[in-house]
Protein backbone atom coordinates (compact mmCIF):
# COMPACT_ATOMS: atom_id res chain seq x y z
CA UNK A 1 0.00 0.00 0.00
CA UNK A 2 3.02 2.25 0.65
CA UNK A 3 4.27 1.62 -2.61
CA UNK A 4 0.72 3.34 -3.92
CA UNK A 5 1.15 6.36 -2.06
CA UNK A 6 4.81 6.97 -3.21
CA UNK A 7 3.51 6.49 -6.74
CA UNK A 8 0.87 9.22 -6.33
CA UNK A 9 3.36 11.41 -5.14
CA UNK A 10 5.56 11.09 -7.25
CA UNK A 11 2.82 11.62 -10.42
CA UNK A 12 1.44 14.88 -8.58
CA UNK A 13 4.88 16.33 -8.43
CA UNK A 14 6.04 14.57 -12.52
CA UNK A 15 3.05 17.33 -12.98
CA UNK A 16 4.45 20.04 -10.99
CA UNK A 17 7.73 20.05 -12.36
CA UNK A 18 6.39 19.71 -16.04
CA UNK A 19 3.94 22.63 -15.68
CA UNK A 20 6.64 24.34 -14.52
CA UNK A 21 9.17 23.76 -16.96
CA UNK A 22 6.34 24.33 -19.99
CA UNK A 23 5.61 27.84 -17.95
CA UNK A 24 8.85 29.46 -17.17
CA UNK A 25 9.77 28.99 -21.36
CA UNK A 26 6.70 30.74 -21.86
CA UNK A 27 7.64 33.50 -20.04
CA UNK A 28 10.94 33.57 -21.49
CA UNK A 29 9.17 33.98 -24.38
CA UNK A 30 7.43 37.27 -23.14
CA UNK A 31 10.21 38.45 -21.04
CA UNK A 32 12.01 38.59 -24.75
CA UNK A 33 9.34 40.05 -26.29
CA UNK A 34 8.83 42.79 -23.76
CA UNK A 35 12.15 44.09 -24.43
CA UNK A 36 11.03 44.97 -27.53
CA UNK A 37 8.42 47.37 -26.10
CA UNK A 38 9.07 51.16 -25.74
CA UNK A 39 9.21 52.82 -22.29
CA UNK A 40 7.81 52.91 -19.96
CA UNK A 41 6.26 49.15 -20.58
CA UNK A 42 9.85 47.13 -21.39
CA UNK A 43 11.46 48.55 -17.64
CA UNK A 44 7.56 47.29 -15.86
CA UNK A 45 7.25 44.37 -17.76
CA UNK A 46 11.16 42.90 -17.84
CA UNK A 47 11.01 43.86 -14.04
CA UNK A 48 7.64 41.36 -13.45
CA UNK A 49 8.88 38.56 -15.90
CA UNK A 50 12.08 38.22 -13.57
CA UNK A 51 9.75 38.29 -10.52
CA UNK A 52 8.08 35.66 -11.91
CA UNK A 53 10.49 33.66 -13.39
CA UNK A 54 12.44 33.83 -10.04
CA UNK A 55 9.53 32.48 -8.08
CA UNK A 56 8.41 29.58 -10.43
CA UNK A 57 11.80 28.14 -10.47
CA UNK A 58 12.56 28.78 -6.88
CA UNK A 59 8.90 27.91 -5.15
CA UNK A 60 7.63 25.16 -8.07
CA UNK A 61 9.85 23.96 -10.40
CA UNK A 62 12.90 23.22 -8.24
CA UNK A 63 11.38 21.50 -5.53
CA UNK A 64 8.75 19.46 -7.77
CA UNK A 65 12.05 18.18 -9.45
CA UNK A 66 14.00 17.18 -6.44
CA UNK A 67 10.61 15.20 -5.03
CA UNK A 68 10.29 13.76 -8.12
CA UNK A 69 13.65 12.53 -8.55
CA UNK A 70 13.59 11.46 -4.59
CA UNK A 71 10.54 9.24 -5.16
CA UNK A 72 11.23 7.83 -8.14
CA UNK A 73 14.37 6.46 -7.37
CA UNK A 74 12.68 4.97 -4.12
CA UNK A 75 10.23 3.60 -6.24
CA UNK A 76 12.91 2.20 -8.31
CA UNK A 77 15.16 0.70 -6.19
CA UNK A 78 12.17 -0.47 -4.50
CA UNK A 79 10.80 -2.63 -7.36
CA UNK A 80 14.17 -3.36 -8.85
CA UNK A 81 13.70 -1.74 -12.07
CA UNK A 82 16.40 -0.06 -12.04
CA UNK A 83 17.78 -4.05 -13.94
CA UNK A 84 15.31 -3.51 -16.36
CA UNK A 85 16.24 -1.94 -19.86
CA UNK A 86 12.76 0.11 -20.21
CA UNK A 87 13.91 1.73 -17.38
CA UNK A 88 17.37 2.70 -18.11
CA UNK A 89 15.67 4.31 -21.18
CA UNK A 90 13.37 5.86 -19.08
CA UNK A 91 16.03 6.82 -17.03
CA UNK A 92 18.07 8.48 -20.21
CA UNK A 93 15.19 10.64 -21.27
CA UNK A 94 15.06 11.65 -17.45
CA UNK A 95 18.47 12.71 -17.87
CA UNK A 96 17.80 14.43 -21.00
CA UNK A 97 14.82 16.35 -19.16
CA UNK A 98 17.08 17.48 -16.14
CA UNK A 99 19.80 18.61 -18.68
CA UNK A 100 16.47 21.05 -20.35
CA UNK A 101 16.34 21.95 -16.78
CA UNK A 102 19.65 23.06 -15.97
CA UNK A 103 19.98 24.92 -19.14
CA UNK A 104 16.43 26.60 -18.52
CA UNK A 105 17.91 27.61 -14.90
CA UNK A 106 20.75 29.19 -16.68
CA UNK A 107 18.71 31.10 -19.41
CA UNK A 108 16.80 32.15 -16.49
CA UNK A 109 19.88 33.85 -15.12
CA UNK A 110 21.07 35.25 -18.45
CA UNK A 111 17.34 37.15 -18.40
CA UNK A 112 18.12 38.33 -14.46
CA UNK A 113 21.11 39.84 -16.15
CA UNK A 114 19.36 41.01 -19.06
CA UNK A 115 21.13 39.42 -21.69
CA UNK A 116 18.81 37.86 -24.11
CA UNK A 117 20.42 35.53 -26.55
CA UNK A 118 17.22 33.67 -27.98
CA UNK A 119 14.27 35.01 -30.18
CA UNK A 120 10.98 34.22 -29.23
CA UNK A 121 10.74 31.55 -32.02
CA UNK A 122 13.88 29.36 -30.90
CA UNK A 123 12.32 29.95 -27.02
CA UNK A 124 8.96 28.74 -29.20
CA UNK A 125 10.87 25.68 -30.07
CA UNK A 126 12.85 25.48 -27.15
CA UNK A 127 9.80 24.92 -25.01
CA UNK A 128 8.34 21.96 -27.03
CA UNK A 129 11.64 19.99 -26.17
CA UNK A 130 10.18 19.17 -22.57
CA UNK A 131 7.31 17.95 -24.31
CA UNK A 132 9.23 15.68 -26.31
CA UNK A 133 10.64 14.09 -23.18
CA UNK A 134 7.45 13.73 -21.73
CA UNK A 135 5.72 11.80 -24.19
CA UNK A 136 9.24 9.97 -24.50
CA UNK A 137 8.60 9.23 -20.89
CA UNK A 138 5.10 8.19 -20.54
CA UNK A 139 5.19 5.79 -23.65
CA UNK A 140 8.18 3.99 -22.16
CA UNK A 141 6.70 3.34 -18.75
CA UNK A 142 3.26 2.61 -20.06
CA UNK A 143 4.50 0.40 -22.90
CA UNK A 144 7.79 -1.35 -22.03
CA UNK A 145 7.98 -4.34 -24.07
CA UNK A 146 10.59 -4.81 -27.11
CA UNK A 147 8.13 -5.08 -30.03
CA UNK A 148 6.47 -2.07 -28.69
CA UNK A 149 9.47 0.23 -29.05
CA UNK A 150 9.54 0.08 -32.56
CA UNK A 151 6.30 1.90 -32.85
CA UNK A 152 7.09 4.20 -29.70
CA UNK A 153 10.05 5.88 -31.22
CA UNK A 154 9.02 5.93 -34.46
CA UNK A 155 5.81 7.93 -32.89
CA UNK A 156 8.25 9.64 -31.16
CA UNK A 157 10.37 11.02 -34.12
CA UNK A 158 6.91 11.28 -36.12
CA UNK A 159 5.49 13.39 -33.29
CA UNK A 160 8.87 15.82 -32.90
CA UNK A 161 8.59 16.93 -36.87
CA UNK A 162 4.69 17.49 -36.52
CA UNK A 163 5.40 19.81 -33.05
CA UNK A 164 8.73 21.39 -34.77
CA UNK A 165 6.21 22.01 -37.48
CA UNK A 166 3.45 23.63 -35.49
CA UNK A 167 5.98 25.71 -34.20
CA UNK A 168 7.32 27.38 -37.80
CA UNK A 169 3.56 27.35 -38.95
CA UNK A 170 2.66 29.09 -35.73
CA UNK A 171 5.62 32.03 -36.86
CA UNK A 172 4.36 31.87 -40.38
CA UNK A 173 0.98 33.06 -39.45
CA UNK A 174 2.18 35.37 -36.65
CA UNK A 175 4.43 37.25 -38.99
CA UNK A 176 1.49 37.21 -41.49
CA UNK A 177 -0.94 38.98 -39.18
Amino acid sequence: MSYLYLKSIHIIFVVSWMAGLFYIVRLFIYHTEANQKPEPDRSILLKQFQIMEKKLWTVIATPAMILTLASGFYMMFQQSWHLQLWMQVKLAFVAGLLIYHFICQNMMEQFQKGLFNWSSTKLRIWNEVATIFLVGIVFTVVLKTAMDWLYGLLGLILFAMIIMSAVKLYKYYRLKS
